[in-house]
């Protein structure tokens, strides 16, 4: 007589999540250097599973002792990955207001840009992609981003069009790093940002590497304006919108920041 397997809710609940797991791993990894690692390894792991089925003991061997150390080579190999899903963790301000870490640290949120601010920096980019001024504004979110901001000038300056224009114009000492704004204020210019590992287009620059990298570690959204083609760019999470109008970035930066923290 067969004997029916029987499936608990506690199953069903280890599978979604080992389900969300590999796929947050996936998309930490998706598109750079580490995914032909993993590919590498597994069909290794594979390629171990059948010389140890068809007895042979001195290759089997030989591949034993490099499976042996595998959890130590995963991480020497991920450990970039492996920070960067750690940060992903500890900056997500959802995972932190349910766990109630917020009130345990006594940790407060930034004060958050108003409308008026919003329409500030929309103008600033939009006069700079007509005159095709290259920049590079990172909006703080949860994350303080204090390791980026002792790296520029420290400004704690009002928002201003006037002002943000000005830093990146081509002339000026601070024009080639990031703005970081944070709270309410221009917290620091000409700041240098990660770059990431990720295979973007070719025709992205170093401003669009900086933008894709800071927004990959922390919760911040950042500005990108091109010097060559004078469009506009929102980055989030990781991942770029390129080429938006006022309108949208408008949009963007109001849902993320009054529906987010209201």
């Amino acid at each position: 007589m067969l004997a029916f397997i029987t499936i608990r809710f506690l199953d069903i609940l280890d599978i979604i999540l080992v389900a969300i797991l590999l796929y947050q791993v996936y998309r930490l990894i998706k598109g750079t250097v580490a995914f032909n690692i993993v590919i590498g390894m597994f069909s290794l792991y594979l390629l171990w599973l059948v010389v140890r089925a068809l007895n042979m003991e001195l290759l089997g061997s030989i591949m034993g002792q490099f499976i042996g150390v595998g959890v130590i080579a995963l991480i020497v190999v991920f450990h970039p990955e492996i920070r960067k899903f750690l940060l992903f963790i500890g900056t997500n301000y959802t995972i932190n207001r349910v766990l109630s870490l917020d009130k345990l640290f006594g940790t407060t949120k930034n004060k958050v840009i108003d409308h008026q601010q919003i329409d500030t920096i929309v103008d600033a980019c939009v006069s700079m992609a007509k005159t095709k001024t290259g920049a590079l504004i990172v909006i703080a979110g949860n994350s303080e981003l204090k390791d980026q901001i002792i790296t520029g000038e420290k400004l704690n300056a009002k928002i201003s069009s006037a002002l943000i224009r000005t830093i990146f114009f081509k002339n000026t000492p601070l024009h080639d790093g990031a703005v970081i704004i944070k709270g309410n204020k221009i917290s620091a210019a000409g700041c240098i940002l990660p770059v990431t590992q990720k295979d973007l287009d070719k025709a992205l620059g170093l401003r669009h590497r900086a933008a894709v990298g800071i927004t990959e570690i922390t919760d911040a959204i950042c500005l990108i304006v091109s010097e060559e083609r004078g469009s506009i760019s929102f980055a989030k999470g990781g991942e770029i919108k390129r080429r938006i109008s006022k309108e949208v970035l408008t949009t963007l930066l109001e849902e993320n920041f009054h529906s987010n923290n209201s």
